[in-house]
């Protein structure tokens, strides 16, 4: 493995634990922050982060940026404006072990979306690999009984999930795909999505302030929005992204899988929930399964 791909790997690791935290976060303040509110705070702070860093780089690349045209509209969409949304909404109608539960689809969406719109079909082995981390990832949610996957029930909120990582899923691919047409700084793309992406976000928080929708301007609710505005959106994106191109959407998917075992730790740390024995065999599930991924060449 090169070292830019295992630099992408370790990177996408560190994405996961902060999605991981920002899942925490959304839950631990659903009812303190209304989710249209948290989506554009989150992101209209990771703007002002971003602004300094790249403000003379968008200027100087505007041409390149009216170019890519509609492109951007589009990935901006679907990246920071409708997945926010929807992930933030189904947050609120459905149990977090369903929304981990539905994002299993993501890997197996991307890897089929990856040889259908690309060309790049993964490798017998990286879908070993998918196998192995989806089993470690079930008996993560079933706590060490299959029966119980049998028992689950589903809410509203589950179908918005689905969108949501159907969602991602399609962002990952048409990046990759239109990655000709975005010659651009990592940091300039970004600051140029998270803008466009706060412009389609805008209506809708006002929509949901004419609701009457407010939160408290509390050091806690400050906190939570400055989280998830540096780590779960600029780092974490910005991460993602370098992985989509080093390493291809397919294997990027995989990544998905650590963030329940990053949230099960998280939990034991913040939390005090002890970490039982289907978390250590579900985490040596996934993290065999990633191995095989990474090792995996394109056939």
């Amino acid at each position: 493995m090169s070292r830019a791909a295992l630099l992408a790997w370790a990177g996408l690791a560190l994405a996961s634990l902060f999605w991981a935290g920002n899942s925490l976060v959304a839950r631990a303040f659903t009812g303190a922050i209304p989710p249209i509110s948290l989506a554009f705070w989150r992101w209209a702070t990771a703007l002002m982060i971003l602004l300094p860093l790249v403000g003379p780089s968008l200027w100087q690349h505007r041409q390149t940026l009216r170019r890519a045209g509609w492109r951007l509209w589009v990935l901006a969409g679907l990246a920071i404006a409708s997945y926010n949304y929807l992930l933030y909404t189904a947050a609120l109608s459905t149990a977090a072990i369903n929304l981990s539960l539905v994002s299993t689809c993501l890997p197996l969406a991307t890897f089929i979306g990856a040889g259908l719109l690309l060309g790049e079909w993964p490798a017998r082995r990286a879908w070993l690999g998918l196998l192995l981390a989806l089993c470690g990832l079930l008996w993560l949610i079933a706590q060490g009984d299959w029966r119980a996957l049998a028992s689950l029930s589903f809410a509203q909120g589950d179908l918005l999930m689905v969108v949501a990582t159907l969602d991602w899923a399609l962002y990952s691919l048409l990046l990759r795909r239109w990655s000709a047409h975005f010659q651009l700084p990592p940091f300039t793309l970004l600051g140029a999505l998270v803008l466009l992406g706060l412009l389609m976000l805008s209506p809708l928080y006002a929509w949901e302030l004419w609701q009457g929708a407010r939160f408290e301007l509390s050091l806690p609710n400050l906190a939570a929005i400055g989280y998830t505005a540096l780590f779960a959106s600029v780092v974490a994106y910005q991460l993602w992204n370098i992985g989509l191109r080093e390493l291809g959407p397919a294997r990027t998917a995989m990544s998905n899988y650590l963030m329940p075992v990053f949230t099960a730790i998280l939990g034991w740390l913040l939390l005090g929930e002890g970490l039982q024995e289907h978390h250590w065999v579900g985490g040596a599930l996934i993290v065999s399964g990633l191995v095989l991924a990474a090792r995996a060449q394109k056939s």
